[in-house]
């Protein structure tokens, strides 16, 4: 088999368990792209805080951020395309998700160096309050979130513990059915885990397929690795889905083989089996 894209998650599969990229994963992103995939990454983060490893791997093209709410075009950050969340879809999330606590409210405009709203003077989870202190540059204190709407929502959060989360989640499915994607996910780079409920058409999936049609890439022709339940349907889905060692047991279920973790080595092994070298 010949695959011509290769989707690459970020935190818990390129980058070390200290979100570091090691030179061998550097390494297997170009030996990727020298045998003619096209390396795209697909990750939760926001395009802001994964632009760095963008430039660091030398990619252009599109990356895949928020989640697969947003597609971007690396070089000049413009959006390619987006799955925002309807007004009422919105209204009824952020009252769910404010029965647990004050959440964050993503929008998509870098070009205004505001990435998400929160409301000042709440009293976030101290996970959140956290991630806030280090990120607050980014983000709109505003009275009340639901001024976001102005700016297209496409995303809304909650950072918590597991025990606090799990049962939100399933108040999202019970009184939001199928008009809403959630994501339940590790907290890579902070304490605890993230609860993130955005668009159906969302999902790095549905942006990575979305890309694939437009090149005239087919499905078996797509390979993806990645490490959370974020990553399962994207997995799943490609010609070729590989799941990390240290990776969630959804992941793990939804692969085709699973390889090292990302603290030995596991996306290299990864990139050689696209390649046919393992």
């Amino acid at each position: 088999m010949s695959f011509r894209l290769l989707a690459l998650d970020l935190d818990g599969t390129l980058l070390d368990p200290d979100g570091r990229l090691d030179a061998p994963a550097r390494g297997a992103v170009a030996a990727a792209r020298a045998a003619g995939l096209e390396v795209v990454l697909c990750t939760g983060r926001r395009f802001r805080t994964a632009l760095p490893l963008l430039r660091e791997l030398e990619l252009s093209g599109s990356v895949v951020v928020n989640n697969g709410a947003v597609v971007k075009d690396v070089a000049s950050g413009r959006t390619l395309h987006r799955a925002g969340l309807l007004p009422e879809l919105f209204r009824d999330a952020l009252a769910l998700l404010r029965e647990v606590g004050p959440p964050l409210v993503y929008v998509d405009t870098f070009e205004l160096a505001t990435d998400f709203f929160a409301e000042a003077g709440a009293t976030p989870h101290e996970f959140q309050r956290e991630y806030l202190e280090d990120h607050g540059a980014q983000c709109a204190f505003v009275e009340d979130v639901r001024a976001a709407e102005r700016h297209g929502v496409i995303m809304l959060s909650l950072m918590a513990d597991a025990t606090t989360l799990r049962p939100l989640r399933a108040r999202a499915h019970q009184r939001l059915g199928d008009r809403v994607t959630t994501h339940l996910i590790e907290n890579k780079n902070y304490r605890g885990c993230i609860l993130e409920l955005l668009s159906p058409e969302s999902g790095k999936w549905n942006a990575v397929w979305r890309l694939a049609q437009q090149r005239g890439i087919r499905r078996e022709q797509i390979a993806a690795v990645g490490d959370d339940g974020n990553d399962a349907e994207l997995l799943r889905r490609a010609g070729l889905g590989i799941a990390m060692g240290n990776a969630a047991d959804e992941a793990k279920a939804a692969a085709d083989l699973v390889v090292s973790s990302n603290a030995h080595g596991g996306v290299a092994e990864a990139v050689a089996r696209v390649l046919g070298h393992g």
